[in-house]
């Protein structure tokens, strides 16, 4: 099974647009050792010729281009990816759909009933697309219960609940359900080997633990270093906590949790621009380096 990172980065990438913290001014000024990400998202493959795509960001233009697979050119109009599973419906994993809309058939989309209401009302992406080839929605139930994708033969995948709010455009916003937001275990029935992908994590509940130790990477939230960093940064007055990413640092934190797991190789994804884990040489990062701790970086190829 391979994994290929498209986006390491969290919302507006990095650097970002508007932004003048010191990870974003430190890398547009070379003063910084730092890798320019763009937003989340991951390609996993069973066979190296048909891809699924996790989450469609803004980015997905260039991360298309940065990776010559996707385009096979057998035919006029060609595509590698094969279908497309969405874990929520938040602009930065779901607007890059939008690009996507020239594909010369509906696109297999696999995502929970949460999402797909959310994305035919609050942001009703799917209604947009339905105008060009439209969808074949694919249901992703929130039981635990494992599901196959036919392009993706050998693969096994359970969709793994995580507690999370709905986007703010959300009718739901404030009244969660099972479905907002899902973590997926990906196995190779082939090798026994195992991924855990959770962008982003509010709660490490019981059951998420279980799914991570048993895994045999873990690509999971690193979209902070402390839970108050970007209203330090004097960007937002909300906490992580608040936005649903658990930060590294503290106690009961990303870190203090994959330290007390042996088996998984473990990887951080969704990194924020202003963690100074961007900054390979700061403190941040090196504690990271010495508890084994790896950071996902665009292009980044894991075989499992």
């Amino acid at each position: 099974m391979h994994i290929h990172v498209l986006g390491s980065g969290a919302g507006g990438g990095f650097p970002q647009w508007n932004c003048n913290c010191e990870n974003c001014k430190g890398v547009r000024a070379g003063t910084i050792k730092a890798s320019t990400r763009t937003q989340s998202s991951i390609a996993v493959s069973a066979d190296g010729i048909n891809w699924i795509l996790f989450n469609a960001s803004p980015d997905i233009k260039k991360q298309l281009d940065d990776f010559p697979v996707f385009q096979p050119a057998r035919l006029v109009r060609d595509t590698a990816i094969s279908a497309i599973v969405i874990t929520d419906a938040q602009i930065d994993h779901v607007t890059g759909l939008l690009t996507l809309r020239e594909h010369n058939k509906p696109w297999e989309i696999y995502c929970t009933d949460a999402v797909k209401d959310d994305l035919t009302t609050g942001f009703p992406v799917f209604n947009i697309l339905g105008y060009f080839r439209g969808i074949n929605h694919h249901e992703i139930a929130t039981d635990q219960s494992i599901f196959t994708i036919p392009t993706a033969a050998g693969i096994e995948f359970t969709a793994v609940p995580l507690l999370s709010n709905a986007p703010p455009y959300s009718p739901r916003r404030d009244k969660p359900v099972p479905g907002d937001n899902i973590g997926m275990h990906i196995k190779d029935t082939r090798t026994g080997k195992s991924l855990f992908y959770a962008p982003g994590l509010g709660v490490a509940e019981p059951h998420v633990l279980e799914y991570m130790r048993n895994a045999d990477c873990i690509l999971v939230d690193g979209t902070v270093w402390t839970d108050d960093e970007m209203s330090k940064e004097g960007i937002s007055n909300k906490r992580a906590s608040e936005m649903g990413h658990l930060d590294q640092s503290s106690d009961g934190g990303i870190m203090s949790i994959l330290n007390a797991m042996e088996k998984p190789r473990k990887i951080l994804i969704h990194i924020n621009n202003t963690n100074p884990i961007l900054n390979e040489d700061s403190s941040q990062r090196a504690t990271l380096n010495k508890a084994g701790i790896e950071v996902a970086y665009d292009g980044m190829d894991i075989i499992l």
